[in-house]
């Protein structure tokens, strides 16, 4: 497995002072960009001391004494919250590494990838679907679990069993925002479609939601948008995690391509077109 890949310093060692400079500017603006980079690393630790603590008032009732069904609820809500901090943390700090250019190509298997992805997403909002996809053993099984959820997966069973060359943490956040946004707006399914060509991998997640009217479709992918709440279709681009512009940005730095098909009415379509390269290449 490689190391991240990065452009070299053109003057300077990778971490003087030049180098730095070079990379991320000067003045007030790069000082609080840093302290807030420093803030989101920081806020790791604590996030893992209160999910310990949970997990082990929950799990170890014989030490810490027995709680009430009520008690267990409330553990369980603070638990799933604490983890999509969890999931904001990392969805920011690798917004970060993709400022500076980083980007952790390795080789993985597509199947761990998409499995690890819809773990971690049902892992928030439904506990029984998220034992029952680790307990999958192959993709017949997992596609049955994933229906009986309302999602659709579209695979060619030699792709699901193959590897790809791509930055497995940059991706993983792409299809679980996209994920996550379609599982929270659809009516009742989701569809999720890959395909390989020769030169490249595309990801198709689609929901039967209310849509996009055309005349949103470039605003979505502005920071912090938001439609009007009484917009009927503004579900579709209201959630937690990077948003729309933080995947366009994560794509982007992949080398990729976001499309979006939709419209009122008529559902979501996101679109993730990304080159595939070898190892001697990347």
């Amino acid at each position: 497995m490689r190391g991240p890949m990065k452009a070299p310093s053109p003057q300077g060692s990778p971490g003087s002072v030049d180098d730095l400079r070079k990379r991320w500017g000067e003045g007030p603006a790069i000082r609080g960009r840093i302290k807030m980079d420093l803030l989101i690393h920081d806020l790791k630790v604590p996030l893992a001391v209160i999910e310990a603590g949970l997990m082990g008032i929950m799990n170890r009732q014989e030490k810490y004494g027995p709680i009430t069904e009520r008690q267990e609820k409330v553990f369980m809500r603070a638990l799933r919250n604490t983890k999509v901090l969890k999931a904001l943390v990392n969805d920011a700090l690798e917004l970060g590494k993709s400022r500076e250019g980083v980007v952790n190509a390795s080789r993985f298997k597509l199947s761990h990838l998409i499995e690890q992805a819809l773990e971690e997403l049902f892992d928030l909002t439904d506990s029984s679907a998220f034992e029952e996809i680790r307990r999958c053993t192959g993709l017949a099984q997992f596609r049955r679990v994933l229906e009986s959820k309302g999602v659709f997966l579209s695979v060619d069973e030699d792709l699901w069993c193959g590897e790809i060359y791509q930055d497995h943490a940059k991706l993983k956040q792409i299809l679980r925002n996209l994920l996550s946004n379609a599982l929270k707006y659809r009516k009742s399914t989701v569809e999720l479609n890959i395909e390989r060509t020769e030169d490249s991998i595309i990801f198709s997640v689609k929901d039967d939601g209310e849509g996009i009217p055309s005349a949103f479709h470039k605003k979505i992918f502005e920071c912090y948008f938001q439609m009007d709440p009484e917009d009927r279709s503004s579900c579709s681009v209201r959630g937690h995690g990077l948003g729309l512009a933080g995947v366009m940005v994560l794509v982007e730095d992949l080398g990729g391509q976001l499309e979006l098909d939709s419209d009122e009415g008529a559902g979501t379509r996101f679109v993730v077109r990304l080159p595939l390269k070898d190892e001697i290449q990347g």
